[in-house]
């Protein structure tokens, strides 16, 4: 099944100095799960002056629950980057 992960930022003055000091964590376990098959793209959300509030993936996994333990076990979770997780079920198209 195919996965769309909206991640919304939280917005404290700290947020973004949080987000940086687990950013090449997280992209070291993007490339983990990418190699595996399970990322098929992912990145930053921006606001209109092009600062990061967020992130986007689409996961590929069996289940829901090997989503919801991905998320959990993100660097984004875990360090308090991540406020707000939007996870929807989708099909994706191969063209």
């Amino acid at each position: 099944m195919d996965f769309q992960i909206n991640a919304y930022d939280f917005t404290d003055a700290a947020a973004i100095d949080r987000r940086m000091a687990v950013r090449q964590a997280h992209l070291d376990n993007a490339k983990k799960m990418k190699e595996a098959g399970h990322l098929i793209a992912g990145g930053a959300m921006l606001d209109v002056t092009g600062k990061m509030i967020g992130s986007t993936l689409y996961l590929r996994f069996d289940t829901r629950q090997e989503v919801d333990a991905y998320i959990a076990s993100d660097p984004y979770t875990t360090g308090k980057v991540w406020d707000r997780i939007e996870i929807k079920t989708i099909r994706l198209v191969d063209l």
